[in-house]
């Protein structure tokens, strides 16, 4: 399913510019732009390069922005014709104006530029090589009456993918065969190397003005690439980082490898129509190979790897487009980081961080899943002890008062100063939702995780009882705990009161297989009428044309846009903006109930034309009409999207 644009959209700057397209290495780094060719996010980019090519270890937590942009321009006669804009400090877009693109299309992962000026036909891809920084931006002249000169401008930086970066003193810029090395960092090359050398200032990035964030940096002009094009001939700039004396390939089998792949990904995912087979290749942008193994990038352009999400997306990213040996290594790979029962969460701010009370219990479920759909004992009997060491960890006692109480079986965790659940916001270090106590999606995970425990165990002829009885025990108090006529508690205080607030939360309650309300629980009409009341009450509260909101927005805290500043964004965080993901459990929690949701999805399928191409973004407006928000690119949206589609289509 290609997305393609003409031009009423690509001749509208404002259309143009929202509109946002993301090619990735396979190694966390990345190109990124939007369809009008205008940079709006500091994080937009010809190469981004993660990992060690980029300084920092073996993961992708770190990430800088190398070659920024490539400007075209073709000289036809006296006239100069620069088909890219740039937006300048002063807020406006450069004079030399907006030329209209006839066409943008993103097929098999390749973005593809098409303008025509007068008699002139000129397009321009993007593609990247799979394993290593490096990237090949194509240009052709498809059609003129005689040869163009066309001269290509690479606009340089080499600063962290979260800053900015000034004039100051010139940069070092080395020039070698077809080309130039900047600041020993990487290298560009292409046709006739014009050596130059000026700072463009005030290159502004009107999205992060929008963020609250600095919205202006300096980029270098290194000089041009220049050449004369015949019809049909093309002109390749290619650029890396990393082993700088190891060319990749050239640009033309860049582009062809990269299409073959995308097909690859394609049919192995099996898709059931073209919007799967859509979602199969925006899954694959996710998932990344590090020196370590398998991993996930969250979200781009600004998440590393995060193992709540990883574990969330794992049955969409993984399961559902067959990538089961991936899969298993990346199980593997995330159990060597367990320490006092606890996964590590993100390496993002320097060091790994054990900072929550839910990934460790999504790993659980993902290796519940696995085995269920692969049927892998073998992985089973290599997880088994790391599994009873995580329950016997929480049951016992972990990090951030994360312990089961001897009570009613259920878990507790919270500590001064954290949000250990997936509605992690803080501001000014003071979280936004706590939901210190034994919060109803932590106890959801908790019960499965138990039920899921116990079930592995008999698949591997072991006795099952030694966490069956707190399995029952918990399912059994989850139900007195937190019932309530039309839906569950939020929250269980511990030591104060709870929190009734209608959130999304409670619907893992219902669609987890070994959950509170799986079938094997037990509980008869009662337990079925409330699980029904939970999906109704979230249809009505909660559930938009892009997921679900994360507050009722009766509820007096209910925010209903996510804009603004670092502080305003964050505060509204969970408190009423929609999360695509929680699509996935809604549409679970439904089929359980036997009321399969009707055209739930539709929305989300449409969005995929709209903020992210290809994809689904992290967050939206929780007021109508849910304009996104958030990383454009997303990875628990798509895979839950990508299995939800499935869940319904079975």
């Amino acid at each position: 399913m290609p997305i393609e644009f003409g031009r009423q959209v690509c001749g509208s700057l404002s259309e143009a510019s929202a509109r946002e397209w993301l090619v990735t290495d396979g190694v966390g780094g990345y190109a990124m732009g939007t369809v009008a060719g205008l940079r709006t996010r500091r994080y937009h980019g010809l190469l981004m390069v993660a990992g060690e090519a980029a300084g920092g270890d073996a993961g992708v937590s770190r990430r800088m922005l190398g070659l920024a942009t490539l400007d075209p321009t073709l000289v036809v006669g006296d006239r100069r014709i620069r088909l890219a804009t740039d937006e300048w400090a002063s807020g406006v877009v450069d004079p030399a104006g907006y030329i209209e693109l006839e066409s943008f299309t993103l097929t098999l992962g390749i973005p593809k530029w098409r303008w025509v000026i007068g008699d002139i036909t000129f397009e321009r891809e993007i593609a990247m090589v799979h394993g290593r920084p490096a990237v090949a931006v194509r240009h052709r002249l498809v059609h003129a009456p005689g040869p163009v000169r066309v001269e290509l401008t690479p606009l340089c930086t080499w600063r962290d993918g979260h800053s900015d970066r000034h004039a100051g003193a010139d940069p070092s810029v080395e020039a070698v065969a077809d080309g130039f090395v900047f600041e020993h960092a990487y290298r560009v090359c292409g046709p006739e190397w014009i050596a130059g050398g000026s700072w463009y200032r005030g290159v502004r990035a009107r999205a992060e003005a929008e963020r609250g964030l600095g919205d202006t940096e300096d980029l270098w002009a290194a000089g041009c690439f220049a050449t004369l094009l015949e019809p049909g001939e093309w002109a390749d700039v290619v650029a890396w980082a990393g082993e700088l004396d190891r060319p990749p390939p050239p640009a033309a089998e860049i582009v062809t490898s990269a299409q073959a792949r995308a097909a690859r990904v394609e049919a192995m995912a099996r898709p059931t129509d073209e919007v799967d087979a859509l979602l199969a290749r925006a899954a694959d942008q996710f998932v990344v190979t590090t020196a370590t193994g398998p991993s996930v990038v969250a979200g781009y352009p600004w998440f590393g790897e995060w193992s709540r999400d990883t574990m969330t997306s794992y049955e969409g990213l993984f399961l559902s487009v067959g990538r089961y040996e991936e899969g298993r290594d990346l199980l593997l790979r995330s159990a060597t980081t367990l320490s006092e029962g606890m996964l590590a969460n993100t390496a993002d701010a320097g060091g790994l961080e054990y900072n929550t009370a839910d990934g460790t219990l999504w790993f659980i479920h993902a290796v519940g899943r696995h085995v269920a759909v692969t049927g892998d004992l073998d992985l089973l009997a290599k997880l088994d002890s790391a599994l009873d060491a995580i329950i016997d960890a929480h049951s016992h006692g972990t990090r951030f008062g994360i312990k089961v109480d001897p009570r009613d079986g259920l878990l507790q965790q919270g500590a001064p100063g954290w949000a250990l659940t997936w509605m992690d916001a803080r501001v000014d270090g003071q979280p936004i939702t706590a939901r210190s106590g034994k919060a109803v999606d932590i106890n959801a995970l908790w019960v499965n995780a138990l039920g899921t425990v116990s079930d592995l165990h008999r698949r591997l002829g072991r006795h099952a009882g030694r966490w069956q009885s707190l399995e029952e025990f918990a399912r059994s108090s989850f139900l007195t705990r937190f019932a309530r006529r039309d839906h569950l508690l939020d929250v269980v205080g511990t030591t104060g009161a709870d929190d009734g607030a209608i959130r999304p939360n409670q619907l893992l309650a219902v669609s987890l297989p070994h959950g509170p309300f799986a079938a094997s629980g037990g509980g008869g009409s009662s337990r079925s009428d409330l699980a029904s009341a939970v999906v109704s009450t979230c249809r009505s509260d909660l559930l938009t044309s892009l997921g679900l909101r994360s507050l009722s927005p009766h509820d007096p805290a209910y925010t209903g846009r996510h804009r603004g500043g670092p502080s305003e964004r964050d505060a509204a965080y969970h408190q009423g903006t929609v999360w695509p993901w929680l699509i996935g459990p809604f549409v679970d929690a439904a089929c359980t109930t036997g009321e399969p949701p009707v055209d739930v999805l539709d929305g989300l399928v449409a969005h995929l034309g709209e903020f992210g191409l290809g994809s689904v973004s992290e967050t939206a407006d929780g007021d109508a009409p849910h304009g996104a928000t958030g990383c454009p690119f997303q990875a628990w949206s798509v895979a839950e999207l990508l299995r939800a589609r499935r869940v319904l289509s079975a």
